[in-house]
């Protein structure tokens, strides 16, 4: 079996823009692991507001590389990490240039591959690194506070920096953006038509990754 560890804030974690949370199939990565079947088990490690690697002093216990260790430790042996993470990084805030929200992701996967697995019987898992979607137009008046207008635009600018990112380092690489959008209802969650469309995209990225190598 292959084992797929999803690290992301609260669009892996599936919030409802209406509230609440979509379901365990409806969620981008129970989608995920509907279509790529059997041989594959996926593995959601969401949690609203998560950051990349900053610590936020509003909402403790965000830090994403202070919690992907126990992530990585819990769930080995892992084929591959999905890392979707910078939304939370564009906060008013951590006021952070897309260059640098870049550069957090970046250290995550650079923990992925560096991290003491355990020896022989735990493989250094792959890495595929996905730049978020983009917020919308009036983000800042969304029930879910910390955001400015200006970051619609940042959020815009990411793709480019995390693929170069994924390029330096030999990663598999996807921009969320492409597929998925955030809903009109709070600017920041995908409804359900995007977190199916975002795990067709994956599945069949996911699915060529394993293809190539059996």
């Amino acid at each position: 079996m292959i084992n797929i560890l999803c690290f992301g804030d609260s669009n892996t974690n599936g919030s409802n823009p209406s509230g609440g949370r979509w379901g365990r199939w409806e969620r981008w990565t129970g989608v995920l692991q509907k279509l790529l079947g059997d041989n594959y088990y996926v593995i959601e490690e969401g949690c609203g507001g998560r950051t990349t690697v900053m610590e936020d002093w509003l909402e403790p216990d965000k830090n994403g590389r202070a919690q992907l260790p126990v992530a990585l430790r819990t769930h080995r042996p892992l084929d591959l990490v999905v890392i979707m993470l910078g939304t939370n990084d564009m906060k008013k805030r951590f006021s952070l240039l897309p260059v640098d929200i870049a550069y957090g992701a970046a250290e995550l996967g650079k923990l992925v591959e560096s991290y003491d697995y355990g020896g022989a019987w735990y493989p250094v898992p792959q890495v595929l690194l996905v730049s978020p979607i983009e917020l919308g137009e009036g983000v800042e008046n969304s029930p879910f506070t910390g955001f400015a207008p200006e970051a619609v635009e940042v959020s815009r600018q990411l793709a480019p920096y995390f693929e170069a990112q994924a390029k330096a380092h030999g990663w598999h690489y996807f921009n969320a953006a492409s597929v998925a959008k955030p809903s009109k209802k709070d600017m920041l969650h995908m409804e359900k038509e995007d977190h199916q469309a975002l795990a067709e995209a994956l599945a069949a990225q996911i699915c060529g990754i394993f293809e190539k190598e059996n």
